[in-house]
């Protein structure tokens, strides 16, 4: 796999993230303009800010408007969003 196609594939696993962060906090969403395009600065990962940001000003000599986001941070995965499980077991007699 190239080095391309990793950053390209962390950037739609980004892109999700912060699709669910939109839906928690819509607030923000009403502040970005709806005629420019996103794109993600991750400070927590300097291939992809780079990557991204280089993508944002080829966007931007074209002549289309840029929003930058900022993300300062990301907590680790997490396969599970349960919490406090308990398993009750019943048997017949």
């Amino acid at each position: 796999m190239n080095k391309e196609y990793k950053l390209i594939e962390k950037n739609f696993e980004l892109s999700a993230e912060f699709s669910r962060y939109l839906f928690e906090h819509p607030e923000l969403s009403s502040r970005i303009p709806s005629d420019s395009e996103l794109v993600l600065v991750p400070e927590f990962d300097m291939e992809l800010r780079e990557f991204n940001l280089s993508l944002g000003k080829r966007i931007e000599s074209e002549g289309d408007k840029v929003t930058y986001i900022v993300i300062k941070n990301i907590h680790p995965k997490s396969y599970s969003r349960l919490t406090d499980v308990e398993l009750k077991m019943v048997t017949k007699c």
